[in-house]
């Protein structure tokens, strides 16, 4: 027995290289051929190894790889040994329709954040659904449209005082501001008002408080790419020896948005002990009781405390802090690009910022706007506004937030996706980078900014296209795993627009300077910057029955 394994050892160290090779050669015939995906086209690379995909990720533009890709190869394509891309409209439904059996990919895990070396799966990290859909049932209500109006105060706290800062620190400057950057502000500072009745500080200082947002983008540029290997986060920020020492408190692995929210929440519970003081194991994260009035106050916190009070068994200390934490991660980040969106298309297009300019005015005039002082839009008001409506889905249309296909998990033992069968286990997804440029839908100007497109004419053909067409719109999702925030954005968004084109005259700083795009997960905005100069606020005009009087 012994000679044979020292024959062996001698073997391998002999022959090692041809070994090493001929394994490889295997592991890439079986990656090619792997649950019959060969059939698909695609890039050779990527049927070969997922280290194609890394390095697309990793250049910040698959986004336009995504569409090339598709412009060649059609509906189906492969991004890697065990991934397809659907450009097909009609794998919507079957991979983000409800009770189809899909589930997250692991993509999402590498974006939990880590508390204390514990992960916190998220609503929208967690692979889950059972996990998922208990959660949501739990904060769903928080969440609702008709809870909107318990928030909008707070949206109009921050949005008086973003009016007044931008006139303040901007109107009049020619050298103006990144304007990207002071939407982020505004947005950080209005999702800390809402789940914690109190701002950031982002606007006020006209800084990054404690570095977050810097930290958030890093994040981003990191989870992107190592995503697309969900192992490689293993040996970096989730490595498990590490996570134990911070477990064991020898260091602290606690993710800084993650530390930034708890601060936030212990200035609103007192009793929250800090990160860093030690505790029992079983003493509450949070205190059992909100502190005095927390529950008349009707922002998210006290509604996730309410939750916890009315579902103990399920909804748990540490499921409130998650919630308290993916609003300070995910409340920001999208709502500002998406407002950089529709300010930057608007200023590329001004006939449509003339018309939109034009509605605005038109609605003072007729006395449509209680707030003739600031020149803040309720939502309520802002309904009314059907041209403001069409240039912020066009925006959506034009540039989603997510710049990358929302990978799901085909369930055993497969499913058929636009008419062609996909085997169990595959990783299959759709970009709305890729769905809101289809032809058939948006019409042949798919590239241009036309808010018109989401104005129907007469008859019922329009309306049909135009609900269509708002049934394609996948920038906030689709499904059971819709983005639950996607309200508390619209709210912000559908307020900041006329409020701010009441207020001002925005101009590019450079009209000849375009933008730069980073996809990272989410496209962000750099090298947008703006100028303000302050507006006189179209007043109602006096009706014949008032001059009377």
């Amino acid at each position: 027995m012994h000679g044979i394994t020292e024959s062996l050892l001698e073997g391998l160290a002999r022959y090692w290289l041809p070994i090493v090779v001929t394994l490889s050669l295997a592991w890439l015939v079986r990656n090619r051929y792997h649950n019959g995906l060969n059939k698909y086209p695609g890039p050779f690379l990527a049927s070969l190894t997922d280290w194609w995909r890394l390095f697309d990720v990793w250049n910040r533009r698959p986004d336009i790889t995504h569409r090339k890709l598709h412009e060649k190869h059609g509906d189906v394509v492969r991004l890697g040994p065990n991934t397809l891309s659907f450009a097909d409209p009609a794998a919507l439904k079957t991979i983000y329709g409800l009770n189809k059996g899909f589930i997250k990919s692991d993509f999402y895990i590498v974006q939990q954040s880590v508390v204390r070396g514990t992960r916190l799966p998220s609503l929208f990290s967690t692979t889950d659904n059972g996990f998922h859909s208990q959660f949501r049932r739990c904060v769903n209500s928080a969440f609702s449209m008709s809870a909107l109006v318990q928030y909008e105060p707070f949206v109009d706290n921050t949005t008086k005082l973003f009016l007044d800062q931008t006139r303040k620190l901007f109107a009049g400057k020619p050298e103006g501001c990144d304007f990207t950057r002071w939407l982020q502000f505004y947005a950080f500072d209005v999702i800390g008002e809402i789940t914690y009745s109190k701002r950031h500080g982002f606007v006020e200082k006209n800084e990054d408080i404690d570095g977050i947002i810097a930290y958030l983008t890093n994040l981003f540029l990191y989870v992107a790419p190592i995503g697309q290997i969900p192992f490689l986060d293993l040996l970096f920020l989730k490595n498990p020896v590490y996570l134990k020492l911070a477990q064991w408190g020898l260091i602290d692995a606690t993710f800084p948005v993650a530390r930034f929210a708890r601060a936030r929440m212990a200035e609103r519970l007192p009793d929250l002990k800090s990160a860093d003081h030690p505790r029992d194991a079983k003493e509450p994260l949070l205190p059992v009781v909100g502190a005095a009035g927390a529950e008349r106050q009707p922002d998210l916190l006290s509604k996730f405390l309410a939750a916890r009070e009315a579902r103990p068994d399920f909804m748990t200390d540490t499921l409130v802090q998650t919630m308290a934490v993916s609003m300070a991660f995910a409340g920001s980040e999208t709502t500002a690009i998406s407002l950089a969106a529709v300010f930057y298309y608007l200023l590329r297009t001004p006939p449509a910022l003339a018309r939109l300019r034009a509605e605005l005015d038109d609605a003072a005039r007729a006395g449509h706007f209680h707030d003739c002082h600031s020149g803040l839009v309720t939502w309520a008001e802002s309904q009314k506004l059907p041209y403001l409506d069409a240039c912020i889905k066009e925006a959506f249309r034009l540039h989603p937030a997510a710049g990358l296909p929302l990978e799901r998990i085909v369930p055993e033992p497969g499913m058929e996706i636009a008419g062609r069968f996909v085997k169990g286990g595959t990783i299959v997804g759709c970009s709305a980078w890729i769905i809101h440029r289809r032809k058939e839908i948006w019409g042949d100007d798919v590239d241009v900014y036309r808010p018109e497109r989401w104005i129907p004419g007469p008859g019922d053909a329009e309306e049909k296209r135009v609900r269509e067409m708002n049934g394609m719109l996948f920038h906030f999702g689709m499904g059971s795993r819709t983005c639950i925030g996607k309200n508390i954005s619209l709210l912000e968004i559908y307020k900041l627009v006329p409020s701010l084109l009441r207020r001002f005259e925005i101009n590019f700083q450079d009209p000849n300077k375009e933008w730069e795009l980073v996809n990272a997960w989410f496209v962000k905005q750099n090298n947008f910057w703006a100028t303000f100069d302050v507006r006189d606020l179209v007043q109602p005009e006096k009706s014949e029955k008032a001059d009377v009087l």
